[in-house]
C-alpha cells in the first residue's frame, strides 16, 4: 500500500519542512519509463508531445501556441539519461539551470524540410545507431509527416510502434512526489476558482472574472491554466456551453461557471464550480445543479480498485436518469485522466465509440466533470461541477476543495 501525501504544503522551498524531492521525482519518472520499455519490448523512444518532454526531462520552456511536436523533443533508451531536443533559444538556460541534462541538442522549429532532415539525420538517427537500437523497436508519439518521412529514410530497419499510449499508461499511476505536486496544483486551482467565484457578481463581464482569476494563478506560482483560454461562462452561455470568456455582462440570476485550473511544476490541478449570481435562482437551475452535484458524488464513490471507469460512468447516468435529465448531458466524456497532461486517458463516460474499459488502480488521478444543461431558462440552466480525484487503496481522495454553491443544492 503506497503512502500518498494528503495535503498541499506550499509552493516554496523551505528548510524547516520536508516537501517534494524534485531530484528523486525526476529519476523515478525516467526509471519507471525505462522499466515499462523493457517490459513492452521497446528499445527506444522518440517523443515530441509537451507532456512527455516535461515528464522525462523536467524542461520548462517557452510554449508557442500550435507548435507542439515541432519545437521540443526527447530521446530515451532502456539505459542512461534522456536526450533533450530543444529550441536553440533555450541553450544557455539549459546549460546553466538543468545539470541533470547531460545530452542537449539545439534544434530549430521543425517546420521546414531542411531543418527536419538535418535534425533526424545528424542528431536522432545518429544516437539510435550509437545506442545500438537503429534496427530495433522504437516508440513514437505525435509528430509531423515530414518527421516521419525522415525517420523512415534514416532509420529504415527500425520497427516503429505507438509510444503515445505507451507513455499514457506508463504515467497513469503517480508516485508520491507526483501526488504532492498535484496537491499543490489543486490548491492553486482552488484559489483561482474562489477568486473567480468572488468576482462573478452581476454587472461585471466574463472577461473581468477571467482576468482576476489569472492574476491569482500567477501570484501563487502557477505556470498557466488547464486550458489555453480560461473557461468562464455565464447565463445562457452555459446552455449550451460557450467554453471561453467573452464580453458578456453577468446579470442577476445568471448561473456562472468557472473552469480554469492551474499548472504547477508541470502538473495540472483541475477544478470547476458553478454559482448563482445574485438571485433568487430559477427552479430549473436548482434541479440541474442538484442533479449534477448528486451525480458527482455517486460516480466518484465508485472510483476505487475493483471497479472500472464504466462502473463509475453508470452511476452518473443513473442519477441523471432518475431526475429526467439523462438526455441533457453534454456530448462529451464525464471525466478524464489529469496529471502532467491536463487531459489524457483513461476517460470516464466517453460517449464516442471505441473508448476502453479500465480498472481503477491506486495512484491514478482524474478530473471528474459532469455537465448538464437545459436551454431556454432565463439566466441559463447549465451546470458543471468538477473535482480532481486521487484513486487509493481505500476511499477516493478529493484533491480539490473549492466550495460548492449551497444555495443551489435542493435538500432531500
Amino acid at each position: 500500500m503506497t503512502d500518498y501525501p494528503t495535503w498541499a504544503r506550499g509552493s516554496m522551498m523551505v528548510d524547516w519542512e520536508h516537501r517534494i524531492d524534485m531530484d528523486r521525482m525526476r529519476k523515478e519518472r525516467v526509471a519507471k519509463t525505462q522499466a515499462a520499455m523493457k517490459e513492452a519490448g521497446i528499445d527506444a523512444l522518440i517523443l515530441w508531445k509537451d507532456e512527455n518532454v516535461r515528464y522525462l526531462t523536467s524542461a520548462r520552456v517557452i510554449m508557442i501556441q500550435y507548435r507542439s511536436s515541432t519545437t521540443y523533443g526527447v530521446l530515451l533508451h532502456q539505459e542512461g539519461n534522456p536526450t533533450l531536443l530543444a529550441s536553440s533559444g533555450e541553450a544557455h538556460r539549459i546549460k546553466e539551470c538543468m545539470p541533470w541534462i547531460d545530452d542537449y541538442v539545439p534544434i530549430g522549429i521543425l517546420e521546414e524540410p531542411g531543418l527536419v532532415e538535418s535534425t533526424v539525420r545528424d542528431d536522432i538517427a545518429k544516437r539510435m545507431k550509437d545506442w545500438g537500437v537503429a534496427s530495433g523497436t522504437i516508440g513514437l508519439d505525435g509528430h509531423t509527416f515530414m518527421q516521419r518521412a525522415a525517420l523512415d529514410k534514416y532509420l529504415p530497419d527500425a520497427t516503429f510502434v505507438d509510444g503515445e499510449m505507451f507513455m499514457y499508461m506508463s504515467r497513469v499511476q503517480k508516485t508520491p512526489d507526483e501526488v504532492a505536486c498535484l496537491h499543490q496544483a489543486c490548491a492553486i486551482a482552488d484559489a483561482v476558482t474562489i477568486t473567480a467565484l468572488n468576482t462573478a457578481v452581476p454587472g461585471v463581464r466574463e472577461y473581468d472574472v477571467a482576468a482576476e482569476a489569472m492574476k491569482t494563478l500567477f501570484t501563487h506560482g502557477g505556470e498557466f491554466g488547464h486550458l489555453a483560454s480560461p473557461f468562464v461562462a455565464s447565463g445562457e452561455h452555459m446552455a449550451p456551453p460557450t467554453r471561453f470568456p467573452t464580453d458578456k455582462i453577468i446579470r442577476n440570476g445568471d448561473i456562472v461557471f468557472i473552469d480554469i485550473g492551474a499548472c504547477w511544476n508541470g502538473y495540472f490541478g483541475d477544478c470547476g464550480r458553478a454559482k448563482i449570481a445574485g438571485g433568487p435562482p430559477h427552479p430549473m437551475q436548482i434541479k440541474v445543479y442538484t442533479t449534477v452535484y448528486k451525480a458527482l458524488k455517486k460516480g466518484i464513490e465508485k472510483m476505487r480498485p475493483g471497479y472500472t471507469n464504466d462502473d463509475s460512468a453508470a452511476e452518473f447516468l443513473e442519477v441523471a436518469r432518475s431526475a429526467g435529465l439523462e438526455e441533457n448531458f453534454i456530448k462529451l466524456f464525464i471525466g478524464h485522466g489529469c496529471g502532467i497532461s491536463p487531459n489524457e486517458p483513461p476517460y470516464v463516460g466517453e460517449v464516442m465509440p471505441g473508448a476502453e474499459s479500465v480498472e481503477f488502480k491506486p495512484g491514478m488521478t482524474f478530473a471528474i466533470e459532469p455537465l448538464i444543461f437545459v436551454p431556454g431558462i432565463p439566466g441559463g440552466a447549465g451546470v458543471r461541477i468538477e473535482d480532481h480525484i486521487l484513486v487509493t487503496d481505500g476511499d477516493p481522495v478529493y484533491m480539490t476543495r473549492a466550495p460548492y454553491c449551497e444555495e443551489l443544492i435542493e435538500q432531500d
